[in-house]
């Protein structure tokens, strides 16, 4: 068909004729780029249905048709569109001609109002500037003056509750005097005058009704335990501006606590606490040291809650340093405890005899001086000075008991017990001493302190008691005395080594130990000698020691047999020759060493005899044997 088709239009290119144009123009035609043959075929399609010679020959007629009634339609719609649009135009027109006359009469009133317009623009300007000046006038005022319920919380009566709202009132006002000074700064200063004199008058008013409150307050605060408001905190922080007033204050709180702690005091010495607990002081009066203890103990807390309660009232102040004016009126609080304090004091210092119990007293108000320093943060306090003076009273009490005791030793000088152990003046003093060392508090007194009182408790009670001794010792033969005062020295240096700052006081005892144990030693040596022989050849020679010539005078052959015997029975018990006194010597140490410095001194003694005997010029035949021993062997047998 395509082959038919195109041997059609082959024929037909040469004839040119219409329908081989047609034909030609539909070949060509591409359907894919006709977007509007393709919506027509799908249209045609909705309606043509089988492709048979009478549906093509109908077909034109059945468009025809089709384009009719969809005009017909159309016009239908169109009709009602117009006649919606002809509705439409009559109201635009109706509305055009009210719009006419609308402005019309617009036109006329403006030309009627203008002048009341001009007005009325003249007058909301007029409107906004006195707004304007309201809302300064309002501001101004805010700043600038106080409120009403503020001017009636400052005017409150003499016998009104002093407030939360007198206090805001009052800072109020304090800020509105201060904030006037910008206006002074400004071209206001007529007016930041007339506010500040304004603001003045009421603050002063205030500050009088203020003063007048507190001072009954601090009148009022009498009690053992006294509560502090807030609002006494707060009158003290407003006063602080009123120096004057703020002094006055505090020196009616400082009558007032003084008052109640006097009275607080004398009722814990005489009453006690509530209930009888705790009990009162003056019970415990026989007791030296806790009565004292306790009062310094009392007036020690009521110290320190004085100090707390001017703390809490003036914790809220801007005051540069707190210190100087709490000092002030502290002291002045417990400057009245202090004459009932010096009169029980005194009287308990003066009537007591014991050195160690005025030690301790004294010890005791070192120990609160101290405390109470810390507390006071200074030394120009009149308590103070009442604590010192009483612990110079003890102290000089304690060395004049210890003074009067060293000179009794000296009026009354004990026999030596029949065995030479320290007589009971000795053991009375050492525990004497014992009883004042031991109730020393080292952590109370200064180290130099402590060393001069030890010093000074030493020279009163050992160097008596060193010459009583020598004193007694002086009736006794050399050997007892030496044993005597060895004895005493022993117990002074076993007493004194367990305490401090007793170096010097040791060395001087050691000294004069030696010197007594250095005559025992020669007394057990000359005792050693006499009875072990060797004496009857030794004191001769010694004796004899610068005659060369006559070294042998009166020393035989059979003397010296005698003597040798007799040392060698010595020699076979050397501890059997022990002079008495040896054995009542207390010190096993320096009982010992007195044996050896005198074994010793027999070692030498025989040396001696030996290089005599032993000599050539001496004349004695076979003298080795005579004498029997050489000085090694003797060494040997003694050490």
């Amino acid at each position: 068909m395509a082959d038919g088709a195109a041997e059609v239009y082959t024929s037909a290119s040469s004839s040119q004729n219409p329908l081989s144009r047609k034909l030609k123009k539909i070949l060509e035609t591409r359907l894919d780029n006709d977007k509007e043959l393709i919506d027509a075929l799908k249209a045609l399609s909705t309606f043509f249905g089988e492709n048979t010679l009478r549906a093509r020959r109908n077909l034109r007629g059945d468009v025809e048709r089709r384009s009719l009634d969809i005009s017909e339609k159309f016009e239908t719609q169109f009709r009602d569109v117009k006649k919606k649009l002809d509705e439409i135009s009559d109201d635009v027109q109706a509305m055009n001609k009210c719009c006419q006359e609308m402005t019309k009469r617009l036109k006329n009133s403006k030309e009627s109002t203008s002048e009341l317009i001009v007005k009325t623009t003249k007058l909301q300007n007029e409107r906004k500037q006195l707004e304007l000046q309201s809302t300064l006038a309002e501001s101004f005022l805010e700043k600038y003056q106080l409120k009403q319920h503020e001017v009636k919380a400052l005017r409150v009566s003499k016998d009104s509750i002093v407030n939360e709202d007198f206090f805001n009132a009052l800072t109020r006002a304090k800020q509105i005097h201060q904030d006037c000074k910008m206006l002074l700064r400004s071209k206001q200063q007529t007016a930041g005058l007339e506010i500040m004199e304004s603001m003045a008058l009421y603050q002063e008013t205030a500050y009088e009704k203020l003063y007048r409150w507190t001072q009954e307050e601090c009148r009022g605060m009498t009690g053992d335990i006294p509560d502090v408001s807030g609002g006494l905190c707060r009158a003290i922080e407003a006063l602080q501006d009123r120096q004057v007033l703020l002094r006055y204050t505090f020196d009616e709180l400082a009558t007032a606590r003084r008052t109640a702690v006097v009275r607080c005091f004398i009722d814990a010495l005489t009453r006690g606490g509530s209930g009888g607990t705790p009990r009162p002081i003056e019970l415990y009066s026989h007791d030296p040291v806790r009565y004292v203890g306790d009062i310094l103990a009392w007036l020690h807390q009521a110290v320190a809650g004085e100090k707390e309660l001017l703390h809490s009232l003036l914790r809220r102040t801007k005051i540069a340093d707190h210190k100087p004016m709490i000092l002030e009126i502290l002291n002045h609080i417990m400057d009245g405890v202090c004459r009932p304090f010096k009169v029980r004091v005194e009287q308990v210092i003066t009537s007591e005899a014991e050195a160690p119990t005025l030690f301790r007293l004294g010890n005791i108000l070192k120990f609160y001086e101290d405390t109470l320093l810390a507390i006071f943060e200074s030394e120009d306090v009149t308590m103070l000075a009442s604590i010192e003076e009483m612990r110079h009273l003890s102290h000089q009490m304690f060395f004049n008991s210890l003074s009067c005791y060293g000179s009794k030793l000296a009026e009354k000088v004990d026999i030596p017990p029949p065995d030479l152990s320290p007589s009971q003046t000795v053991n009375t003093t050492m525990q004497l001493l014992k009883d004042v060392l031991s109730s020393h508090d080292s952590a109370i007194t200064p180290l130099k302190e402590r060393q001069q009182d030890y010093g000074k408790i030493f020279s009163c009670l050992l160097d008596p008691l060193v010459q009583c001794c020598v004193l007694a010792a002086s009736r006794l033969n050399s050997a007892d005395m030496a044993t005597y005062m060895v004895n005493c020295l022993y117990q002074m240096q076993v007493t004194l080594a367990v305490y401090e700052f007793t170096d010097i006081k040791l060395e001087m005892l050691a000294i004069q130990n030696d010197a007594h144990t250095e005559t025992l030693t020669n007394e057990q040596a000359s005792f050693i000698l006499s009875r072990s022989g060797l004496g009857n050849i030794y004191t001769p020679l010694k004796e004899n020691e610068n005659k060369k010539i006559s070294l042998t005078h009166g020393i035989d052959e059979q003397l010296v047999k005698i003597a040798m015997t007799k040392f060698d029975q010595y020699l076979s018990h050397p501890d059997s020759l022990n002079m008495p006194q040896l054995e009542l010597i207390r010190s096993t140490r320096i009982r010992d060493t007195i044996r050896k410095k005198a074994v010793d001194l027999i070692k030498m003694a025989f040396s001696a005899v030996y290089a005599v005997i032993t000599d050539p010029k001496s004349k004695y035949e076979n003298a080795e044997h005579l004498i029997g021993r050489t000085p090694e062997q003797i060494n040997q047998l003694l050490s």
